[in-house]
């Protein structure tokens, strides 16, 4: 019965908030406050299981797609050390002016608690970043992966202040079991290979994730790490993306009970609410801090906002802290409610700001550009797509087949777009014209002129973001032909009300296209059973 509430609750409270534009995980998050002022509390134990194990599985999704160059990339590693140390510091000795003034919660802490206290508030949430990231298709972009870069860095701290807290210093086991992973990586290569496509793949994803969280924890290393690196290594299989899909159900149904969790770990009283609302104030300052340190690491203004606002909230990790603060008796119990409201509201006030990053830009374009460096780095720079009159975003499966076929009957003026550094290597590898960039961005298209393109084809698996493309595009060249896929119906007429001129459902129209390719490889011209075929 008490699954059975959890689970109404998260839907009733998940549809509302989707219903006025925000993401179900604010509803999620409102969700949980319910059922705490209801009184709930059996299973929340069982809950904060299901939650862990959905953070498992999403930090194991975000090793799959990760290289570890990304991480020594002076704008990942400096940005993060920057940021903390300067957060720190500020919310650190802000906090210790209050504590001196005598006022509420703050009265009677000494400096080293204060700055604690800031270095508790100076992480991002990997899980509330990656997720948004997700949702909108991005976590191989440019801008997903520097944030992601950054909270990885974020995490390796959070392994030193556990060591440094609670005498969980990393076991000598933890070269063994690092070493041995390196040496068994064929083996679990080979086990991937003969998983199959089915249940055996799955269980295979499950069983890895968790021997990684588990087996670090083991050895004192955080189990987010764990997760992490343990995709990391099986991040060049072929069978990659197929895991990555396959997982991605339970990892999303097992995040309810996280976001869920949050929202019951919290007793709100007047003035924890009172501070934990100043707390939320003070992300923007947080923000506008990553985006000053991403532009000065000469990142283009789009990406810096955009991973700005991915990053944009307080961290679970926060929690930890608070928890170990008070176990030891350095903070009062009241403080872990203030950090769990904060935490609470920053993701439903980062929410809705996410869900609209491109809009933000785009309205605050020129205030933003005017705080770039003369110089971009090597892969940021703005993309000049040539003489190309045939753009197909997206170079996946369905891009790739499109790109073939447009090709061999229109020739050389067929260009491929790829966010994703990998695919776009692997694409110019095999000879296809393919270039690194992003099609919501809107500075790309200030770079094409008008008329120049001719037909925009999106073959991205991602419905919302072809929406933004098409809008993108709209708003550059009214009269830009869009061609789109769709897997429903009420996407397809969205799609065509947003202004594509022709929309393709995978799914109504993947059985005619079937039997148009049978009937021209195994039928001649008469429809008469062909002897010979072409393979």
């Amino acid at each position: 019965m008490t699954v059975l509430v959890w689970i109404s609750m998260a839907f009733v409270f998940g549809l509302l908030v989707r219903l006025i534009g925000l993401p179900p995980l604010v509803g999620f998050l409102l969700a949980g406050f319910a059922l705490q002022s209801m009184g709930v509390k059996e299973g929340v134990e069982t809950l904060h299981h299901i939650g862990e194990l959905g953070v498992t599985l999403l930090l194991f999704s975000i090793g799959l797609k990760l290289r570890v160059r990304t991480l020594l990339r002076r704008e990942v590693w400096g940005v993060a050390s920057s940021h903390m140390l300067v957060t720190v510091l500020l919310f650190g000795l802000t906090f210790y002016g209050l504590s001196v003034a005598g006022v509420s919660l703050f009265a009677g802490l000494d400096l080293s608690l204060c700055l604690l206290l800031g270095f508790a508030l100076s992480f991002s949430s990997t899980v509330f970043a990656v997720k948004v990231l997700e949702d909108k298709n991005e976590s191989s972009s440019r801008h997903g992966r520097v944030a992601i870069g950054i909270l990885i860095i974020q995490d390796i701290a959070a392994v030193i202040f556990l060591a440094l807290s609670v005498g969980k210093i990393p076991t000598p086991w933890a070269v063994v079991v690092l070493l041995g992973l390196v040496l068994l990586r064929p083996v679990i290569l080979w086990l991937m290979t003969r998983s199959g496509h089915g249940e055996l793949l799955l269980l295979f994803g499950l069983i890895l994730a968790l021997v990684g969280a588990q087996g670090f924890e083991l050895v004192h290393i955080k189990g987010d790490l764990g997760a992490i690196v343990l995709g990391m290594l099986i991040s060049q299989h072929p069978k990659t993306s197929e895991l990555s899909h396959t997982l991605m159900g339970f990892k999303d149904l097992f995040l309810v009970g996280f976001f869920l969790h949050i929202g019951l770990s919290a007793t709100p009283t007047v003035e924890a609410v009172a501070i934990a609302l100043l707390l939320t104030l003070a992300v923007a300052l947080k923000t506008v801090l990553y985006f000053g340190l991403l532009t000065r690491f000469h990142l283009r203004a789009r990406n810096s906002v955009l991973a700005s606002l991915s990053l944009s909230n307080y961290s679970e990790f926060g929690l930890i802290v608070g928890a170990i603060a008070v176990n030891n008796g350095w903070l009062g119990a009241e403080w872990l409610v203030v950090i769990a409201i904060a935490l609470s509201l920053s993701f439903i006030v980062a929410s809705p700001l996410n869900g609209a990053s491109h809009q933000i830009y785009t309205r605050f374009h020129d205030v933003c550009k005017s705080f770039e460096t003369r110089t971009y780095l090597p892969d940021d720079e703005p993309i000049d797509p040539g003489n190309a009159r045939i753009a197909i975003i997206g170079m996946g499966r369905i891009g790739t087949g499109a790109y073939e076929v447009m090709q061999q009957r229109f020739g050389d003026v067929v260009i491929g777009l790829d966010s994703d550094p990998l695919i776009v290597s692997d694409h110019q590898k095999a000879g296809r014209r393919v270039i690194l960039g992003d099609a919501t961005d809107a500075d790309f298209w200030e770079k094409v002129p008008q008329n120049e393109i001719q037909l925009v084809m999106l073959a991205s698996s991602s419905y919302p973001q072809n929406l933004e493309i098409t809008e993108r595009l709209k708003a550059h060249d009214p009269n830009m032909r869009i061609a789109a896929n769709a897997k429903y119906a009420d996407q397809e007429a969205l799609l065509r009300q947003s202004g594509v001129d022709d929309v393709f459902n995978i799914y109504a129209t993947a059985g005619a296209v079937f039997a148009e390719h049978v009937s021209e490889t195994l039928f001649d011209q008469q429809g008469q059973p062909s002897t010979t075929t072409d393979g």
